[in-house]
C-alpha cells in the first residue's frame, strides 16, 4: 500500500468542508478518498492556525512599512548631504 500525498490546496479545501459541517466526515471521506481521521487532523490544524494567516499579513505589512521608512530616511540623509555640499560650494563661489 502506498501513501498518497496531497497538496496544501487540497488539504485546505477538505478541511474547510469539514469545518462547515454540512457533510459528515464519512461523506467527506467517501467524496475525497481520504480517511476520516486524516480529515479531522487537517480540520484541527486549520482551526489552530487560522489566526496565523491574518497575523502574517499584518507582520508583512509592518515589515514592508519599516523597509520603506528606512529607504526614505536614507534618501533624506543623502539629499541633506548633497544640499549642504551645494550650499558650501555656492558660498565659495560667492553666489
Amino acid at each position: 500500500m502506498s501513501r498518497k500525498r496531497h497538496d496544501a490546496a487540497f488539504k485546505a479545501k477538505v478541511a474547510a468542508e469539514a469545518l462547515k459541517g454540512i457533510k459528515s466526515l464519512s461523506e467527506l471521506s467517501a467524496e475525497y478518498g481520504v480517511h476520516p481521521v486524516q480529515i479531522s487532523s487537517w480540520k484541527k490544524k486549520l482551526v489552530e492556525n487560522m489566526a496565523d494567516i491574518f497575523a502574517k499579513k499584518a507582520d508583512k505589512a509592518g515589515q514592508d512599512a519599516e523597509k520603506e521608512k528606512a529607504e526614505l530616511y536614507r534618501q533624506i540623509g543623502q539629499l541633506k548631504v548633497e544640499n549642504d555640499w551645494m550650499k558650501k560650494k555656492s558660498r565659495e563661489l560667492g553666489l
